[in-house]
């Protein structure tokens, strides 16, 4: 009995992550009966990660901006700035693909450093910075275009943003996707494993076994459902393999690198975080030179996707990236908020605008249906805080 009390207690409350979930297998089978099947295609599955990978890599990024308290408003001018720069060096000054790449990255950097110092060290908050920076770098990148298109760009560099890893075999499944399906399956079932007995050596798990096994097995069934899928059509796309980097890579800085802490502690109480010896300045400017980083990532990839550097590229990335953050369940105060819940986030935004276009509905009522969701989701966070704190009174 007192078991059955504690697990019920832990899953209300994991309301919020586990009504996230619910969500997204909703929205995939509604989409999936109303457009006839169309959803879930090999096809269709492929372009939706290539389609909205640089909202996904965005996300990696804000989230940690909005866990600490802040808000990143220019990242979408940020996309534009460094894909055209990249537009500028390959097909201006000739400089090869690769270089031209890191070079954005550095640039990336550099962006974040300036809006970085301003906020963290000169004390303007972040919205203000960040809204300059969505005006100033907007300009930079029509500066750099002279508002003019270029295109296109060599193939190496366009597939960053839709090329395939070379497949082999010629029918059936393709066999590389498969495997790197099955190893992140088992990387998964590893990480997960030692994570628990890590948490239950210093006594901090209270997570159910059975809801700790029902969780591994629909995440590893969810990954190789998908890697099925990828490898009946093209097989693994590039970016897949980048942003499946990126998750990993910054949910374990998160989850246990001092860095992360800090970032949590900042979100949650800056004072007391400062009071308890976290160079709070430090890791601000840290972050939004990530955030820069990320950014310039994001640009690389949507300018080679679209194989098209234009002075317009990126409008209305920073809502959808902010958009995918509290949806997948970050808090608005700061403080709560992990990678994998916004990447979640990212696809269920991903989700509604491929099956709306799909179903031909209009721009206008795609925006009103996200902007909805978007509400809802914040409204049912706060929910979960008042009944929380209700339920401890």
């Amino acid at each position: 009995m007192n078991a059955l009390k504690s697990a019920a207690s832990y899953l209300t409350g994991q309301l919020r992550q586990i009504g996230l979930f619910i969500a997204l297998i909703v929205i995939v089978i509604f989409f999936q009966a109303t457009t006839g099947g169309i959803t879930l295609a090999p096809i269709n599955v492929s372009n939706l990660v290539v389609q909205n990978s640089y909202i996904l890599i965005l996300a990696i990024g804000m989230v940690m901006v909005i866990i600490a308290g802040h808000i990143d408003l220019s990242v979408g001018s940020v996309v534009a700035f460094t894909g055209a720069m990249a537009g500028v060096m390959i097909t201006q000054w000739h400089v090869p693909w690769p270089i031209a790449v890191v070079l954005c990255l550095v640039l990336g950097a550099l962006v974040g450093a300036w809006q970085g110092f301003w906020i963290a060290y000169f004390g303007i908050p972040a919205f203000i910075v960040t809204l300059a920076g969505m005006l100033a770098f907007r300009g930079a990148a029509q500066i750099a275009l002279q508002n003019q298109q270029i295109s296109p760009f060599p193939e190496g560099f366009r597939s960053l943003g839709s090329g395939f890893l070379p497949a082999f075999g010629t029918s059936g499944y393709e066999p590389l996707t498969m495997i790197l399906g099955i190893a992140a399956s088992v990387i998964l079932v590893i990480t997960a494993f030692r994570g628990r007995a890590t948490r239950r050596k210093y006594q901090l798990e209270d997570e159910p076994f059975a809801w700790f096994i029902t969780k591994l097995v629909f995440t590893i069934a969810l990954v190789m459902f998908v890697a099925v899928l990828l490898a009946s059509y093209n097989g693994t796309p590039i970016v897949l393999v980048i942003l499946g980097v990126l998750v990993i890579v910054y949910s374990l800085v998160m989850r246990s690198s001092v860095f992360g802490r800090h970032i949590y502690a900042i979100g949650g109480n800056p004072l007391a975080a400062q009071l308890s010896g976290v160079k709070t300045k430090r890791v601000t400017f840290l972050l939004f030179v990530n955030m820069g980083v990320i950014a310039a990532l994001a640009g690389v990839v949507f300018t080679g996707q679209l194989n098209l550097a234009s002075p317009s590229a990126g409008n209305g990335f920073e809502l959808d990236a902010i958009a995918a953050v509290f949806i997948g369940g970050a808090a608005v105060t700061g403080g709560i908020g992990t990678v994998p819940g916004a990447i979640v986030g990212g696809l269920i935004i991903g989700i509604l605008n491929n099956g709306m276009s799909i179903l031909g509905v209009g721009t206008e009522y795609q925006q009103l249906i996200k902007g909805l969701v978007l509400l809802a989701a914040v409204a049912f966070d706060v929910f979960n805080k008042r009944r929380a704190a209700s339920s401890r009174k």
